[in-house]
């Protein structure tokens, strides 16, 4: 039997380094425990410079019972956790069918993540990204990510990550219409949020609840971002 909801967070780890200027993973793996999701789609969990060794390291990762998925090109054996600092996180329960990268274009490196997988609800494809500084870049990664997804076989699918849009979300939600981007509160700077930089963007097949983040201590200093979380629920059919 189909849970009724799943619970992600979407968060940007800032390299694990707090608002104290401490790089501290055990106490980020502390705010995703707390916050109870099933899934975490993770942005800067490597740190900056090559070979951009992981932040947050596999296996204190694995130990606080969290799978990692592989979705460096160069796979577990490489020093980074993701793609472009971009990760995820899955709980017990949740199977992996297919995982891939993609490229962005701008004039920062950027990219995006997608894991298709078996989840308690069912079927569901999700996509972690961390768009960039400038705003007409982001615009071009919304649209090329909208394009990818045009070559995709239809599924259930969430967007998840920090947009880094401070102004109206309305510009980026029109570069991908397949995708509903949801109201947010604000996530950024952790201590006394301003920006609604971190977001999800549902397609049709899915609903949730409104999307709250996560402030009891330590979050707010675990660094420069609150996680955000959402309650995910597949839509039911018409008779």
């Amino acid at each position: 039997m189909k849970a009724r909801h799943l619970t992600i967070a979407t968060w940007n780890l800032q390299k694990c380094v707090g608002m104290d200027l401490r790089r501290n993973p055990s106490r980020s793996l502390d705010v995703l425990a707390d916050t109870g999701a099933a899934l975490a789609v993770l942005q800067e969990v490597d740190k900056r410079l090559p070979p951009r060794p992981a932040a947050l390291p596999r296996a204190m990762a694995e130990a606080a019972d969290w799978r990692v998925l592989d979705v460096s090109p160069l796979g577990p054996g490489g020093p980074s956790l993701g793609w472009h600092g971009n990760t995820i996180l899955a709980r017990p329960g949740i199977d992996i069918e297919t995982l891939d990268h993609i490229d962005l274009p701008g004039l920062e490196p950027r990219g995006a993540i997608r894991a298709d997988l078996t989840t308690p609800i069912g079927p569901l494809r999700v996509i972690g990204t961390h768009l960039g500084l400038i705003r007409r870049d982001r615009i071009r990664q919304m649209a090329t990510l909208s394009r990818w997804l045009t070559t995709m076989p239809p599924r259930p699918t969430v967007l998840a990550g920090d947009l880094n849009e401070w102004g109206t979300i309305s510009v980026l939600a029109h570069a991908m219409p397949q995708l509903r981007v949801l109201d947010s509160p604000r996530t950024y700077p952790a201590p006394r949020p301003l920006g609604r930089l971190d977001r999800f963007a549902l397609s049709p097949e899915l609903t949730a609840s409104a999307p709250r983040t996560h402030t009891a201590q330590p979050a707010r200093i675990a660094s420069d971002h609150l996680p955000l979380l959402v309650k995910l629920s597949q839509r039911d059919k018409a008779p």
